[in-house]
C-alpha cells in the first residue's frame, strides 16, 4: 500500500506540475502581447520540462516550477520568436495545401497526394516537436538546431514513432474531450515530447543548456529565514 501511495503522490505531482505550467504559459502569453509571448512561452515550457526531467529531485513546489518557468521565458523573448514564426509559416503553408487537396476534386490523384501530404504535416510536426527540445538541451545556431532534428528524427526511429504516436493521440484526445485540452493545453502534449526525447532521443550534451534556471528557482522559492 506504501508504494501505491507514493506512486500516486508522484502521479499527482506531475499532473500539478503540468497544470501549473500551463497556468504560467497562458499569464506569460499575455505578457507578451499573445502574438509575441506565444512562442517564448513554447520555449520556456520545454525549459521547464527539461529541466525538471534532469533533476535530481523532481518533487517541486509551484513556486518552483513558476519561478523555472519565468526565468527561461525572460530570458527567451526574442531567440524563441525567431526561431518559431518561421516553423508556423511552413506549418501553415502545408496545412492550406492539404485543405485545398482534401475540400476541390482531384480524383484519385488527389486522394494519393491528400495522403502525403498527411504524412508530411505529421513528420513535420514531429521534427518542430523535437527541434525545441533539442534547443532547450543545447546551445547552438538555428541552423544548426535544425540540422540536429532532422538527424534525430531519422537515425532515432523509436523517438520518432513515439512522438508521432504521441501528437496524433493528443489530436484525438482533444477532439474527444476539449476539457482536458482547456485545462491542459500544449503543456501536456510538450512534456510528453521531452519524456520521449529524454528517453529515446540519445541526445549528448545534456549539461550545454543556456542556462540552468532550477538552483536559482530554489533559492527564490525557499522561505526566508
Amino acid at each position: 500500500m506504501t508504494g501505491i501511495a507514493l506512486g500516486y503522490e508522484r502521479f499527482a505531482r506531475v499532473v500539478l506540475m503540468i497544470f501549473v505550467v500551463q497556468i504560467a504559459f497562458l499569464v506569460h502569453m499575455v505578457l507578451g502581447a499573445v502574438l509575441a509571448g506565444f512562442f517564448p512561452s513554447v520555449a520556456a515550457t520545454t525549459s521547464t520540462f527539461r529541466t525538471w526531467v534532469l533533476a535530481e529531485d523532481r518533487s517541486w513546489s509551484m513556486a518552483q516550477t513558476w519561478t523555472v518557468f519565468h526565468r527561461a521565458w525572460s530570458d527567451d523573448l526574442g531567440p524563441a520568436n525567431a526561431f518559431g514564426w518561421p516553423q508556423l509559416v511552413v506549418g501553415l503553408f502545408l496545412a492550406w495545401e492539404y485543405y485545398v487537396v482534401n475540400w476541390n476534386d482531384t480524383g484519385i490523384t488527389g486522394i494519393a497526394v491528400s495522403g502525403l501530404l498527411l504524412v508530411a504535416g505529421v513528420a513535420y510536426g514531429v521534427f518542430a516537436a523535437v527541434s525545441w527540445v533539442v534547443r532547450a538541451h543545447l546551445a547552438g545556431t538555428a541552423g544548426w538546431i535544425v540540422r540536429v532534428s532532422l538527424r534525430l528524427v531519422v537515425v532515432r526511429p523509436v523517438c520518432t514513432v513515439a512522438i508521432a504516436t504521441l501528437l496524433l493521440a493528443t489530436a484525438w484526445v482533444w477532439w474527444t474531450w476539449p476539457g482536458i485540452l482547456m485545462t491542459f493545453g500544449l503543456s501536456a502534449p510538450i512534456f510528453g515530447v521531452v519524456v520521449a526525447v529524454h528517453a529515446f532521443g540519445r541526445l549528448p550534451g545534456m549539461g550545454l543548456h543556456r542556462t540552468d534556471h532550477l538552483a536559482d528557482a530554489r533559492k527564490d522559492a525557499a522561505p526566508s529565514a
